[in-house]
């Protein structure tokens, strides 16, 4: 059985409350919606509002690898979901020869 994915209602909330003071952030985070929106689960939802609980400079070096997530956000989806927001960009067509 799949598990349930964030409805429309719920993921817009979540863009909501994902909008953040640090551009560095808001970049990260935007390109998370776009890759992984159509198919975001519910548990992966919970976990990154779990990361947006955090100010932008603990989020930030979060993100940058500038430290590791620790106490309640050392759980396996909080993990997941930093991971998806730290991929990098998709190539552009017709580079990296």
């Amino acid at each position: 059985m799949s598990e349930p994915l964030l409805d429309e209602r719920g993921l817009s909330k979540l863009r909501w409350r994902c909008r953040r003071g640090l551009l560095e952030n808001d970049l990260l985070i935007e390109r998370f919606f776009d890759r992984y929106a159509a198919g975001l689960a519910v548990r992966q939802a919970e976990a990154l509002g779990e990361l947006m609980d955090l100010a932008d400079n603990d989020l930030l070096d979060l993100l940058l690898r500038r430290k590791d997530p620790d106490g309640a956000l050392a759980g396996p989806d909080v993990k997941e979901v930093l991971e998806m927001l730290r991929m990098p960009p998709a190539a552009s067509p017709g580079r990296g020869h």
